[in-house]
């Protein structure tokens, strides 16, 4: 593939792939070990990644548990999840938390899948931005002697993965909204 198509692919699949991350910490019911993702604690005066400082694991299907590597470290960790946007209060018994999921309601499921949608469309505006930055660069090279043929060839390229990425962003989003409304 031409290379100056495939920098714009990349940012493409990188926009995509940030959509992936940002659906992943997005509570479906179940517990999933990413909604701690953003999460960072207080460690010797450092904010750190939780996963970093304690071991996350799912016993059960609605439970998370996290222990952390250091006993002193709990009062900290436990701090963090009430000041996240999480909605989850911990429980600890000294040495390990634990979060317990509370059954989502279908109004919860209903604007969770509202804010799935929203972030798709937030992606798929990026990637037609792409599109655009890649047409107005190779509008530019009209002026270095490249034909309009092949200008326009470039921009049909980029066009075609505009169109392939944003198929991908409705499978993803469709999925994830799937997983958020299955009770």
């Amino acid at each position: 593939m031409d290379e100056r198509v495939q920098v714009y692919e990349n940012k493409m699949q990188k926009s995509l792939e940030n959509l992936i991350s940002e659906l992943g910490t997005i509570r479906a019911g179940r517990a999933n070990p990413h909604i701690l993702d953003k999460i960072q604690v207080e460690y010797y005066g450092t904010p750190t990644p939780l996963q970093q400082v304690a071991n996350v694991t799912v016993p059960e299907p609605r439970m998370i548990q996290i222990q952390p590597w250091e006993g002193s470290l709990v009062k900290a960790i436990e701090k963090a999840i009430l000041v996240s946007d999480l909605g989850i209060n911990p429980t600890n018994d000294g040495k390990v938390i634990r979060l317990v999921l509370p059954e989502l309601t279908e109004e919860r499921r209903k604007e969770l899948v509202k804010d799935v949608k929203k972030k798709g469309e937030a992606c798929k505006v990026a990637i037609r931005n792409i599109r655009r930055d890649a047409n107005d660069a190779y509008k530019k090279l009209a002026k270095q002697d490249v034909s309009e043929d092949e200008i326009k060839e470039l921009e049909s390229k980029v066009q075609k993965l505009t169109d392939k990425f944003g198929k991908d962003i409705d499978k993803v989003v469709e999925d994830k909204s799937k997983e958020i409304l299955t009770v």
